[in-house]
């Protein structure tokens, strides 16, 4: 998943373990993209990689806007945003209580 949004030059790449958090999915993997379309083209390049893999996508939230695309892999859940709008959530910071000890940055500006 990860590989397929370092092609796409997705930025800020990270990897986040919910093992023992939550019980919706071992991983998220939060990602930024420049602008809605970098974000709507990652998510559907994402999404078809996964189904040649023969991944089960459990649900696709978002594309139409695509300020925040999810995309539920089961095991992992990927978030896609918009720099501004991934700020605004903060998502990660509601996950990881020592960010530095739990995230994997992921891609050529880890």
């Amino acid at each position: 998943m990860t590989t397929s949004l370092d092609d796409d030059k997705a930025e800020n790449i990270l990897t986040i373990p919910l093992q023992g958090k939550s019980a919706m999915a071992d991983y998220m993997v939060v990602a930024s993209g420049a602008s809605s379309r970098q974000v709507a083209a990652m998510a559907e390049h994402l999404e078809f990689k996964l189904k040649q893999e023969k991944v089960d996508i459990l649900g696709l939230e978002g594309l139409r806007q695509a300020d925040w695309v999810l995309l539920d892999a089961n095991d992992v859940i990927v978030h896609i945003f918009r720099p501004e709008v991934r700020d605004f959530y903060g998502l990660e910071r509601m996950w990881v209580d020592d960010m530095s000890a739990e995230i994997v940055k992921v891609g050529g500006d880890a």
